[in-house]
């Protein structure tokens, strides 16, 4: 079995960008990218106005593409599937460092000199009607990423802790309004986050009540009947789409879904329920770090997030690195997990140099 310098385990802003680092220094990383969702949470995002460098905004999926391909003209290659192990094995022909074996859920083993650990965190869900339809159409787990988009609107916040305490202060600088949603009459946000919620005039704590559907009013018909970009490439006519014979290409039609209106509530206490309508629904009931494949390979967080060496992406194993949202519990943001995705490549690197 060959071995590997580098093997990148998640494809999101820090895999992708410590493959580029890793690639650009003749390491030929691999990265396993994950069986389903390839790119990271930015791939179910739409516009992405606060990513460095694009003006206009860019749609997730288009941004980790971009990444994608940057990687891959320097030599990187790509697996698509999940690890389900990573162990330790003997340091023969490795100049007495540790070697790392790695499982595949499709079978596939690799051996590497250095593993770097960039799988993400997946937001808790509230598992109700409606909320994976909206996601991305009002529905959003990131206030930074997102409040823009509801200036002057009336939002809804779902959580009781200190960070839902903290984006629903930051939603007041754009709402109209802002509904604090807990199911419980106590929080677990600190007192003075809650101190200062109740003291802005423009956020409302509901307790004792949960949300029990999410609902959206129908999409907008286009203006002026369909609009089609026309373009004339060399062979003749395109719409934007995939070639059909002769020629003629025609976009792929989207989803026809609309934008969140409102949402059932239940109160926990009477029973009673009712409509609140809202433009807007964050959720912010926490986070999950993808980290259960590692055992006890390295020291985590009793939620599951990777410790690592101050401000480097070291973990309690020599050779092994972490970056992005499985470690970062606090700032979870796509140009910052890309930084940390540099730091791990170039920790990497001069582990394996010295």
């Amino acid at each position: 079995m060959t071995l590997r310098n580098v093997v990148i385990v998640g494809s999101g802003p820090a895999g992708y960008t410590s493959a580029i680092y890793l690639s650009r220094a003749g390491l030929k990383p691999l990265v396993v990218t994950g069986a389903l969702t390839p790119g990271g949470q930015l791939v179910n995002t739409t516009e992405v106005e606060n990513y460095p460098g694009f003006p206009d905004g860019i749609l997730g999926p288009d941004l980790m593409d971009a990444m994608k391909a940057q990687a891959a003209k320097f030599g990187t290659e790509f697996v698509s599937a999940d690890v389900e192990s990573v162990a330790e094995v003997s340091a023969d022909g490795n100049d007495g460092k540790p070697t790392y074996h790695l499982t595949l859920d499709t079978g596939e083993e690799l051996d590497a000199r250095a593993v770097i650990i960039a799988t993400g965190s997946s937001y808790r869900k509230l598992g109700v009607p409606g909320e994976a339809e909206y996601s991305g159409h009002g529905v959003s787990y990131c206030a930074t990423c997102d409040g823009f988009f509801f200036r002057n609107k009336p939002i809804v916040v779902v959580g009781g802790g200190d960070s839902a305490f903290e984006e629903a202060l930051y939603l007041t600088r754009f709402g109209s309004s802002v509904t604090l949603i807990h199911r419980r009459n106590e929080f677990r946000a600190s007192a003075i986050m809650v101190e200062r919620a109740r003291a802005n005039e423009k956020l409302t704590l509901l307790t004792d009540t949960v949300v029990t559907a999410i609902h959206g009013e129908a999409p907008a018909a286009p203006a002026g009947g369909l609009k089609l970009a026309l373009n004339k490439p060399a062979g003749g006519l395109s719409l934007g789409g995939n070639a059909i014979g002769g020629g003629l290409a025609v976009p792929a039609a989207a989803p026809a879904v609309g934008n969140v209106s409102s949402i059932d509530i239940r109160n926990t206490v009477t029973g009673e329920t009712g409509t609140l309508e809202t433009k807007a629904v964050f959720v912010a009931i926490g986070h999950t770090p993808a980290t259960g494949f590692l055992g006890d390979l390295v020291d985590r967080d009793e939620d599951g997030y990777v410790l690592v060496d101050g401000a480097s992406t070291r973990t309690s194993h020599p050779g092994v690195f972490a970056a992005g949202d499985c470690v970062d519990r606090v700032y979870r943001q796509a140009i910052s997990a890309a930084g940390m995705g540099c730091r791990a490549a170039l920790d990497a690197q001069e582990y394996l140099t010295a």
